[in-house]
This record gives C-alpha cells, sequence and structure tokens, in this order.
C-alpha cells in the first residue's frame, strides 16, 4: 500500500540520518497498512507523491521487465550498506545493468520483481502495491522471485563464507 497521507521524512530533513524521530515518523502509516492485511507502506516523495522514496524504514529496489536493478536516489533516504552490497553484487555477480534514478509510482507495470532491503530487512521481496485502490502483483504474492532469490542467496552466502567476498568485504577481528 503507499501512503499519500504520511511521508516519513521531509524534504531537506533528516531522512538521510539514523535517528529515532525517523522511525517514529513511520509507525502510524504502519498501523494502517497492517490494518488493511499489508506487511507495510510505500512512502512517496513528500512534495509531489508521485515517485518511491521507502518501504517502512527500509530501502526500495526493483528488477525491471528488461532485467535492469533499479533503486530510488534520493538525499531524504538513508544511506544502506545493504542496498549498496546488492547494487555491488546486482553489477558484479550478476551482471545486471543497475540505475539509481528517480522511480515514479506509475511505472510498476516496468517491474517484474521489487522489494525492501536494509539491516533488519536484508532483502524482503513485495508481492505487490496497492495504489489508489489498484493492486499491482509482481512475480507472486507468496514466491520469490527469481532474481530476488539471487541477490538473496549470494549476499547471505558472502556474509557466511560460502560466496567469494569482493575484496575488503570480509576483514580478520583479532
Amino acid at each position: 500500500m503507499t501512503s499519500d497521507e504520511y511521508d516519513r521524512a521531509a524534504p531537506f530533513g533528516t531522512g538521510d540520518v539514523k535517528v529515532g524521530g525517523n522511525y517514529a515518523a513511520s509507525l502510524l502509516a504502519h498501523e494502517h497498512a497492517a490494518a488493511k492485511g499489508f506487511a507495510d507502506c510505500i512512502y512517496l516523495d513528500p512534495a509531489t507523491h508521485t515517485k518511491i522514496k521507502e518501504v517502512g524504514a527500509a530501502n526500495f529496489f526493483g528488477i525491471t521487465n528488461d532485467n535492469i536493478f533499479v533503486t530510488p536516489k534520493s538525499p531524504s533516504i538513508l544511506p544502506s550498506i545493504t542496498k549498496k552490497s546488492l547494487i555491488y553484487i546486482a553489477k558484479e555477480y550478476l551482471k545486471m545493468e543497475v540505475q539509481e534514478r528517480d522511480v515514479p509510482i506509475d511505472s510498476l507495470t516496468d517491474f517484474k520483481e521489487t522489494g525492501a532491503c536494509g539491516t533488519a530487512a536484508v532483502i524482503t521481496p513485495i508481492g505487490g502495491i496497492e495504489h489508489k485502490g489498484k493492486l499491482h502483483v509482481f512475480h507472486s504474492e507468496t514466491e520469490v522471485g527469481p532474481v530476488t532469490k539471487k541477490l538473496y542467496d549470494t549476499l547471505y552466502g558472502i556474509q557466511f563464507g560460502d560466496v567469494l567476498a569482493p575484496e575488503g568485504w570480509i576483514v580478520k577481528v583479532k
């Protein structure tokens, strides 16, 4: 479900900083989304409510129908090491084109898979997004899409040492 009523971060505000107030702003909208049966709320840009910014307190990503990894770029989005890692994995391991750019909410049909990513979410697939009363379903409402699964498996494999990590990603702590 998208939120046209609530904004998680204000333009030129502190949305890109990890502070409690940034999470508190999402609680009421999350409650409304949960009451409608959704896991969380998609936040749109506060100025025009036309571009996807975040999923709850996590970063948004999508896989286009022509296999491009897309994620919003905005000064009001919290920088995420998980998002940066997925960008690298998409480019270097899966050989995908990556675009950090505006993601218009009206472009949902361009995506075959979408998800949320972040420290707590790691990678959480999004089965569907309801916007203005219409539900757009991606790969499946119940199953993880193949590209999202590859991204997750590669990241998880790197974290647990089953997939060779890029230079500098793993540091032995003494």
